[in-house]
């Protein structure tokens, strides 16, 4: 599998509303649920107002557009990195998936992907 490191540090918020945030900012995960309203994005970007925070997140993508017929994606990779003890936050789009990793983590969670046969870019 081939994965791209994306060049920016992340943030995972929770927000009480996505009110004078810039949605066009890349990149920008969001979800709701009846429980939250849960926000990724760019460190400097994130909302002046959250309710909780997360700082130091780092991320990569699995490159090109997964086919909703493949399973286990996720699962083959998050396994090669607990097996390191490095957690994890996965963000899924309708093209592919994302894993956070904290930032002191993102230099050995590649070492160890790659071990395992995985392309980083």
């Amino acid at each position: 599998m081939e994965l791209k490191v994306l060049d920016c540090g992340l943030t995972v918020c929770k927000v009480a509303s996505l009110e004078g945030f810039d949605l066009t900012s890349e990149p920008c995960f969001i979800g709701r649920t009846d429980e939250e309203l849960s926000l990724v994005c760019r460190t400097e970007v994130v909302p002046r107002e959250t309710l909780a925070r997360e700082d130091g997140w780092r991320a990569f993508r699995v490159q090109g557009v997964l086919d909703f017929s493949l399973s286990g994606i996720l699962a083959r990779l998050s396994a090669v990195l607990a097996e390191k003890k490095i957690g994890i936050f996965a963000v899924s789009t309708y093209n592919t998936d994302y894993i956070l990793v904290k930032g002191e983590n993102l230099s050995p969670a590649l070492a160890a992907l790659e071990a395992a046969g995985h392309t980083v870019v």
